[in-house]
């Protein structure tokens, strides 16, 4: 689960580390009292979107100005005309994609002197199964860019959960960034701060872009992305409560209130699978056979015949999608429930692509029976290679 910048300085604020002090602003009638309210001389508006990239960003509207989607003012009545200039409107960055994410919500903030911008990053390593910080004095750059042409201003380290964070993991990233003084004294304690908040939330990712050293010679983040295990959630009402479902896309929030595993792509052809592995599998041999899969989806060992009646559903709902392939190997999943699932689910909403269907295992001649008896236009494949054949020969205009 994601959250906004805002709210992730909030968590940050409550942990004792340094943030500049901000008012998120949802309405554009507020944005006067909010700059009124941060005082100036210098308001840093921000977009709040789930992406990144958005100093860099444009938008989609031609009143919205050429600015991107952070902006600095240097006056009252400018910082309001950015609110209103960019609330409701699209941004797009290289992160969300030609569509775009509409801005519902705006971040002022006070203005900082910057001397120094650099990188902090926590997340889960799970080749090690620990806690990774990465450090660079590369700040307010894609860290995946500063990987591939400078890797060697990049400190990566582990923390051993056996000893926790200790006060030599903070120095070790002081002097990476080449901290002294007072600055060196804040980054231990700020390390110390954000493995606690990590833990402690159940964060999957803390990302601190840029890190900066003020002209005063202190730190503070300037900007932070923070990403929660959504298998933690149920510890955590309060970031539970932070969720921005607008910001989420509408099929994978429905298939979230199913507790089906499914992500949207952008290819044409929609897929039900059961089991994360096959559907991966299901993914590759489409793409081999020269079409792409619109989704993910994978109904789970367990799904009833109403699960799956909702995922045909949210894989019709997708404009994209030119055609089905209904790939199942029943093991603890029986073939005659997806059969009846997916009957249920074109009578409910109709069919107007074709429809693959690939039954094995558990029920199996059951399942098949009960589609062939239904009337239903469906393709029956033999096979998985057989069944990724035929719905892209139909897809593609043969079959």
């Amino acid at each position: 689960m994601n959250i906004h910048e805002y709210q992730a300085k909030q968590i940050l604020k409550e942990y004792g580390a340094p943030v500049s002090r901000g008012v998120p602003v949802l309405d554009a009638a507020e944005a006067r009292r909010a700059v009124e309210t941060l005082g100036g001389p210098v308001w840093v508006v921000k977009a709040q979107i789930h992406a990144g990239g958005r100093g860099k960003g444009k938008f989609k509207e031609s009143d919205a100005g050429e600015k991107g989607g952070v902006r600095i003012a240097k006056s009252e009545d400018e910082a309001v005309a950015f609110v209103e200039q960019m609330l409701g409107k699209t941004l797009v960055t290289h992160q969300t994609g030609p569509s775009g994410k509409q801005v519902g919500r705006i971040y002022l903030e006070e203005g900082a002197a910057i001397a120094r911008e650099l990188y902090l990053s926590l997340l889960v390593d799970r080749e090690t199964s620990r806690i990774s910080f990465i450090a660079s004095t590369e700040g307010g750059m894609d860290i995946e860019e500063v990987a591939a042409e400078t890797p060697e201003k990049i400190l990566t380290f582990s923390v051993d959960p056996a000893t926790g964070i200790q006060p030599f993991h903070g120095r070790k990233v002081a002097f990476a960034l080449g901290l002294e003084g007072q600055a060196m004294k804040q980054c231990v304690k700020l390390i110390d701060t954000l493995y606690r908040l990590f833990v402690e939330k159940d964060c999957s990712l803390v990302e601190i872009n840029p890190l900066i050293v003020t002209e005063s010679g202190d730190i503070k983040c300037l900007d932070c992305k923070m990403n929660f295990d959504s298998n933690a959630l149920y510890r955590h009402p309060e970031i539970v409560e932070l969720r921005d479902e607008t910001e989420e896309d509408p099929k994978e929030l429905e298939a979230s209130k199913f507790d089906l595993n499914y992500i949207a792509l952008d290819g044409e052809i929609g897929c039900m699978v059961n089991g994360a592995g096959l559907a991966m599998a299901t993914m590759d041999i489409i793409k081999l056979y020269g079409s792409e899969p619109a989704n993910f989806l994978d109904v789970g060992g367990g799904a009833t015949k109403e699960k799956v009646t909702e995922a045909f559903k949210i894989i019709t709902s997708d404009p994209q999608v030119k055609g089905i392939l209904v790939n199942i190997f029943g093991g603890i999943m029986r073939c005659d429930v997806i059969a009846e699932g997916v009957i249920a689910a074109v009578k409910e909403v109709g069919l107007q692509v074709p429809l693959v269907v690939r039954l094995e295992g558990t029920n199996v001649e059951l399942g098949k029976d009960i589609i062939n008896k239904s009337g239903l236009d469906v393709i029956a494949a033999d096979n998985l290679a057989d069944a990724a054949q035929k719905i892209v020969k139909a897809v593609k205009g043969g079959a």
